[in-house]
């Protein structure tokens, strides 16, 4: 019978690339605890119906779709948010406001498998429910920030842009929900001509022509060319100069490098507002991003609230990390194993072995029954900084062989002394 392999799309992580991500999980956790987000758990498999309200044509189409036993359409999570948006419709919706809510896990699109390109994939995801002020908006970029710093990247830069800036001309030239969403997806995919193509006024297509020449490195010249060129379109006006309003917060509380695209667009229908994606160079993939959604906790059935939120791709961010050379600082943990001499000794060295991870220490049990020279010698091999042998005339005393692998010494110490030899 052939080896079984992963269905294609999915991985193993194993050894170092596992730690990676766990070291990654524990910083948003951590960046989750100093911005005040409270951590949920939503399950893998959702209604279809609610996954596929505002995710958009091209995440419709790469759902993990399937009936249940009970003849309902259930769907994989292709992202979080839709599921935070049910929570905040039914368990929350007489929490306070502002819902500062934060998750991490798997989620899973059918896309073609490919570096950085997963069927299945982590994402780390924050929303901040309740507030339409761009001091929300603010905290989402900087809580952003501040992540991909504390792992240590860096020369990463945060493309910004305002859906709202597309739309308001769009909609005052007359052009219908569904077809502003095919013309964003497209755009999304920088297939602008064929965005040019749906919209029928000339007019029109000459602003968005006009949206795609707006680009430098300064913001504020940026947004001012923005405000400008849309001068006639009141919405979009009135979007850039909320755009201008956050990132006045952003570039005042940090120092970020900030690139905006006016006709930046994002895959998810839901945005209302300010969008964004974040870049290292040398790699052509988005590490995270998000945005504003003021409307679709209301169509999903709630009370009208705004919010605003974002993603970080777990496996794009160890591919930076690995692409930058960054080294995560990992917990140096001492190991030690712990290696009776006979048969007899088991049990006693059992109990040592538990007093030792009781306080703290990572303890790995000789349980392949080797012989002393043999278990020494995997020890070695795996790293292990210290054995401790577990022998009748040194158990007698009180007493174990300290063997340290490191420095190729031992010594004899009193078993209540051996943690704080170890530690020391």
């Amino acid at each position: 019978m052939p080896a079984f392999q992963t269905v294609r799309g999915m991985r193993d992580l194993i050894g170092e690339e596992a730690q990676a991500f766990t070291t990654i999980i524990s910083k948003a956790r951590e960046t989750a605890v100093l911005y005040g987000y409270k951590e949920v758990i939503t399950p893998h498999v959702e209604p279809l119906e609610l996954l596929s309200a505002k995710s958009g044509e091209e995440i419709r189409q790469r759902m993990f779709i399937f009936k249940d036993l009970g003849d309902r359409q259930v769907a994989l999570r292709p992202e979080f948010t839709a599921s935070i948006a049910r929570l905040a419709t039914t368990s929350l919706k007489n929490e306070p406001k502002p819902l500062r809510l934060f998750s991490v896990g798997t989620v899973y699109r059918y896309d073609e498998p490919q570096r950085g390109r997963y069927r299945e994939f982590w994402q780390s995801n924050f929303e901040l429910m309740g507030s339409a002020k761009p001091e929300a908006d603010a905290e989402i970029v900087l809580l952003t920030n501040n992540l991909m710093k504390s792992l240590g990247l860096h020369s990463y830069a945060f493309k910004i842009g305002h859906i709202g800036v597309i739309r308001g001309i769009l909609s005052q030239d007359g052009v219908d929900e569904k077809t502003q969403n095919a013309v964003l997806q497209r755009m999304d995919k920088k297939e602008y001509d064929e965005a040019l193509k749906l919209v029928e006024s000339e007019k029109c297509r000459g602003m968005l022509r006009g949206l795609l020449e707006i680009r430098g490195n300064d913001w504020l010249d940026s947004v001012e060319q923005i405000q400008t060129y849309v001068a006639d379109y009141e919405k979009a006006k009135a979007a850039a100069e909320n755009l201008a309003e956050v990132l006045k917060l952003v570039t005042e509380s940090a120092d970020i490098t900030i690139v905006v695209e006016p006709a930046f667009a994002r895959g998810l229908e839901y945005y209302t507002g300010m969008i964004f994606e974040i870049y290292i160079p040398g790699l052509d993939i988005a590490l995270g991003g998000g945005g504003r959604y003021d409307k679709l906790i209301e169509a999903f059935g709630g009370e009208p609230t705004p919010a605003v939120g974002c993603a970080h791709g777990i496996d794009r961010v160890a591919i930076a990390l690995q692409t930058q050379k960054t080294a995560l600082a990992a917990k140096a943990e001492k190991k030690v194993a712990v290696l009776p001499i006979t048969e007899a000794m088991k049990s006693e060295a059992l109990r040592i072995a538990q007093g030792l991870r009781a306080a703290g220490l990572t303890v790995e049990f000789e349980v392949m029954g080797r012989k002393m020279a043999k278990a020494l010698e995997d020890a070695d091999k795996r790293k292990v900084d210290f054995a401790v042998i577990v022998g009748e005339r040194e158990l007698k005393e009180g007493s174990v062989v300290l063997k340290d692998l490191v420095k190729r010494e031992q010594s004899t110490i009193p078993i209540d002394k051996l943690v704080e030899k170890i530690k020391s």
